[in-house]
């Protein structure tokens, strides 16, 4: 029996704001967007060049990213992290993969589509 090697991993939160590309899917009239992401990465520097990779790949433009930590740090801060989310982080961990949980586009006129 192979016994599981441990991982260093960890996932990390991460809010990417996007700008505009040709095939980038945003709606019409946005002109961008902001991604919450949970990605998996030795560190929160391995985790932002993967999802910046991989945003590139889905033919969008990163423009900024801001980590706010792994769940232990996210919970030492008192965030509260509900249960939807904290599955996402667990399936980004096991996939060693980069999860986007969510997208909120901008518009010209300030405002963001719900």
């Amino acid at each position: 029996m192979k016994k599981e090697k441990s991982s260093r991993q960890q996932v990390y939160t991460l809010v990417v704001q996007i700008g505009r590309k040709d095939g980038d899917g945003l709606p019409d009239g946005a002109t961008g967007a902001a991604l919450i992401c949970y990605a998996s990465g030795i560190d929160e520097a391995e985790a932002v060049r993967e999802t910046v990779a991989i945003l590139k790949q889905a033919d969008t433009a990163p423009l900024d990213v801001t980590g706010y930590g792994t769940l232990a740090e996210r919970e030492a801060e008192g965030h509260e992290i509900g249960g939807d989310e904290r599955e996402l982080m667990h399936r980004a961990l096991e996939e060693n993969a980069v999860i986007v949980a969510q997208m909120t586009p901008f518009f010209d006129d300030g405002t963001k589509e719900a």
